[in-house]
């Protein structure tokens, strides 16, 4: 079957009704790269039938930030999930189709979301979790698929799904970088070329992080110090954070020695990017 693209949740629900199962869902902001594209295969490759969703939520964006300047190309997006043979693409063409005249109900997830991204971007998370639970509850997938690129995100994901006994396996598919290692991002697309050659020290400080818990060291300060360092001594990046977590529940680590999340945000250019690593004590970085 030809896939079908639907802007309704009235629409959807009917069409749903007749999708073999176990259904995979992807969802995405659209302006679609390889890394949504990576989580589009591995669905397929494990769903016998795969739904994306092409939604920029604005509940997820404070007034400051760049809901209306957010790249958009549903076109091209439709074009890729074609090719990636997705089944349904749920794709409201208007916000009050998720968020009605007069919407007053909110998902908070506690605690995980006070720190790191949720520091920076207070209201943040609560929308992230809002339309996720929303488009659970109109899928209604047996998986979900989600990139470790937002591995906050993913761990907010990971307790709404424990926390609200929402029957569904989340998969978290690992990060896609181009070549220089900068993590894939809608928000590239926002780099001029002088802050396109600037942003992948991003990625060479997580490097660093890595090939220093490689090498031993423990102590999670010294690691973030180097990580700063490294940053800072590029003039077109703006550090915003770095951390040295526990990777289960985001707590800042003194000591690295349990599994760790080094993540970072940080403003090259005008253009705020985000960017993180899995840390293994005991494991040699290969």
């Amino acid at each position: 079957m030809p896939m079908r693209v639907v802007p309704t949740i009235a629409e959807f629900r009917a069409l749903r009704r007749a999708l073999a199962e176990p259904v995979g869902l992807v969802p995405t902001m659209g302006y679609l790269h390889e890394g949504h594209l990576s989580l589009v295969r591995l669905a397929r490759a494990s769903c016998a039938s795969v739904v994306a969703s092409v939604f920029v939520n604005p509940t997820q964006f404070a007034p400051s930030e760049d809901l209306d300047a957010y790249p958009r190309d549903l076109e091209r997006d439709l074009r890729l999930l074609e090719a990636e043979e997705v089944d349904l693409v749920l794709a409201p063409e208007d916000p009050a189709s998720f968020y009605p005249p007069g919407y007053c109900t909110w998902v908070d997830v506690e605690g995980i979301t006070d720190r790191l991204e949720g520091a920076s971007r207070p209201t943040h998370f609560r929308g992230v979790a809002t339309v996720v639970t929303k488009l659970f509850h109109v899928v209604a997938p047996q998986r979900a698929f989600f990139g470790q690129k937002d591995a906050q995100q993913a761990a907010v994901i990971r307790r709404l799904i424990a926390d609200l006994d929402f029957d569904i396996e989340m998969v978290v598919g690992p990060t896609v970088r181009e070549p220089d290692g900068l993590a894939m991002s809608s928000r590239n697309a926002y780099l001029s070329p002088d802050d396109r050659a600037a942003a992948p020290i991003l990625h060479r400080a997580l490097r660093l992080a890595e090939r220093l818990v490689g090498d031993g060291e423990r102590d999670a300060e010294r690691v973030r110090d180097a990580m700063r360092t490294l940053i800072e001594s590029e003039p077109r990046v703006k550090l915003e954070y770095v951390s040295v977590a526990d990777a289960a529940n985001l707590d800042e680590l003194d000591e690295i020695d349990r599994p760790a999340l080094a993540s970072l945000a940080a403003r090259v250019g005008a253009t705020r990017l985000i960017d993180n690593v899995l840390l293994q004590p005991g494991q040699e970085l290969s």
